[in-house]
């Protein structure tokens, strides 16, 4: 497809997938679903109606170790009897100890989190916290984190200098030779991109699992898998190495055209340039003879 397509339109292909990686790899670096999964935490526990609110719903009965009073509504009671009796009652309520019987799996409950370069966010009953990434990651893989964001934002870097020479190319089509030139450096950067690219990916998802064995206990998640953010940021890769392909093929093809017309060129100007031989001017082989010379045409000496 690429064989039949004019220069142009292979200059504009090559920026249009440059300008999607570079938007895509922009996006991806400044989310967090890179990864995303549940998180294994411990029940709250229940023990008093203050701590209710944290547990949600309790169907369980309170229970009390003071000794059951009289029924304060008794009609044998006088008024002042049974305020304080009531009293009581309200005082042994708001102290009732609850008793919820949990084993196994009942004890734990499952947060969903979402983890990126910079923040990993975890989702509670008031909404989400986050935690700096860099923060939670082991102090051996730090560098490694911090290489891999270097190497994403050289990744950004390079693709946005090579959208910026393709359009020039774009704009200096009619002048063959600077446009050649341009495209060169324009596949170099986007070559150099996309391997830059691959190796912050990489280096990213190591470091996440290197956290998810080593990081914090009150953090490591229970299962986890890659998240749209990762998924964007491979796509950003992919268009970024098919604009490089299609980038170096507009280079070669150029390279191509511009010698065989140079060839051509030279082919006739030597076929212009090119004398007769003596034997085209002469016929006869070039060997004469002194008295074939001296005979004259009509036969006679």
């Amino acid at each position: 497809m690429l064989e039949r397509m004019s220069r142009r339109s292979r200059s504009l292909l090559s920026l249009t997938l440059t300008s999607l990686a570079l938007a895509l790899s922009i996006l991806a670096l400044c989310t967090s679903y890179w990864c995303e999964g549940t998180h294994k935490v411990v029940k709250p526990l229940c023990l008093s109606p203050v701590k209710m609110k944290n547990c949600g719903q309790n169907n369980s009965e309170p229970y009390t170790t003071e000794s059951p009073t009289q029924n304060p509504y008794n009609r044998t009671l006088s008024p002042a009897r049974r305020d304080e009796l009531a009293r009581i009652r309200q005082r042994q309520m708001a102290n009732a100890v609850q008793y919820i019987w949990e084993t196994g799996e009942d004890k734990f409950a499952f947060r969903y989190f979402h983890t990126g370069f910079w923040e990993s966010c975890e989702t509670h009953n008031d909404g989400e916290k986050c935690r700096s990434f860099i923060d939670l990651t082991p102090g051996e893989t730090q560098g490694v984190l911090w290489l891999s964001v270097i190497s994403e934002f050289t990744y950004i870097g390079l693709l946005g200098m090579g959208f910026l020479l393709m359009w020039l190319e774009v704009l200096c089509s009619h002048k063959e030779m600077h446009s050649l030139k341009i495209n060169a450096y324009a596949a170099i950067c986007t070559v150099l991109s996309g391997l830059l690219g691959m190796v912050a990916h990489m280096m990213f998802t190591t470091v996440f699992q290197m956290t998810v064995i080593v990081g914090p206990k009150d953090w490591r998640p229970q299962s986890w898998d890659y998240g749209w953010s990762f998924a964007l940021a491979w796509v950003s890769f992919s268009c970024c190495m098919g604009a490089a392909v299609v980038t170096l093929n507009s280079y070669t093809k150029t390279i191509i055209e511009l010698r065989r017309r140079q060839r051509l060129r030279l082919e006739e100007a030597r076929a212009a340039t090119h004398a007769p031989s003596y034997d085209e001017v002469v016929p006869g082989g070039g060997l004469y003879s002194v008295s074939g010379l001296l005979q004259c045409p009509d036969g006679h000496d």
